[in-house]
């Protein structure tokens, strides 16, 4: 398994026998290595003056990785239909199929009811998309908080150790990390899942706090507070790369 330099590309050679084109690139604020996967294929960035191989030593690192990533990725064959305003749709909300429909109001809300969300938008309707998709990236968060929340009050005593922060944003290939200061970051996506998968990720980024990389002794702390998390890492595995699509439709363009 050897990477090879072409330009600005990275060629892959995975055990499996594939070849993966990796797009490299040097960044002025970079202070790690970092490899992220979109629809649009796989990227590596890395602090400028980084030596080549140490670029190609963490991108054979990840390989396994990045190549699960990517058939993820494949598994999402139809593009979906974008979101317009006035057209109702269903997508996926708490693991199960919801109804997302429009209505005008007095000021922009989203009202939840069994198993659909209306989007009320007020005339005039010049701006109802970003306005829609806002609401929606926000209804989104406000979902993820409550759950979190609420577990975190029994993880914390359990762990002995609290995250600093939470933070909650669109993330291109990741479910969650563990930052250098404390701060766990959750994909938004993850409102769209079962609740059992948001709190998998929850769980395993706070096992992070107390070992920092994915050892025998990192997955016992994982088993010891949420025992089902195989289940949830495989469900994730399976339907991920539809999740994300599908969060990219309703809020595409949000800032983060």
């Amino acid at each position: 398994m050897m990477a090879y330099l072409d330009g600005d590309w990275l060629e892959l050679a995975t055990p499996s026998g594939n070849t993966i084109r990796v797009l490299k690139a040097a960044h002025p604020r970079a202070r790690r290595l970092r490899l992220t996967v979109s629809p649009k294929g796989a990227r590596i960035t890395y602090p400028q003056g980084t030596h080549p191989s140490q670029v190609n030593a963490f991108l054979r690192h990840n390989a396994d990785w990045l190549e699960r990533k990517l058939d993820e990725l494949n598994l999402v064959v139809e593009p979906l239909p974008p979101l317009r305003v006035g057209a109702p749709i269903e997508f996926p909300l708490r693991g199960e199929i919801a109804t997302l429909d429009w209505a005008e109001g007095a000021y922009p809300r989203v009202v939840a009811y069994d198993g659909a969300l209306t989007l009320e938008i007020p005339r005039p309707h010049s701006r109802a998309l970003p306005v829609a998709r806002g609401l929606l990236a926000s209804y989104f968060e406000t979902q993820i908080r409550r759950d979190v929340s609420r577990w975190l009050a029994g993880y914390v005593p359990q762990l002995g150790l609290a995250p600093t922060a939470l933070r909650i944003r669109p993330m291109k290939s990741l479910w969650g990390s563990l930052d250098t200061r404390d701060r766990i970051n959750l994909d938004l996506a993850l409102a769209l899942a079962p609740p059992a998968a948001l709190r998998y990720v929850l769980a395993h980024e706070l096992c992070h706090l107390k070992v920092r990389n994915h050892s025998p002794r990192f997955w016992a702390h994982v088993e010891s507070i949420f025992p089902d998390w195989r289940e949830q890492r495989d469900w994730l595995r399976q339907n991920g790369a539809t999740l994300k699509a599908e969060l990219d439709r309703l809020i595409a363009d949000v800032a983060d």
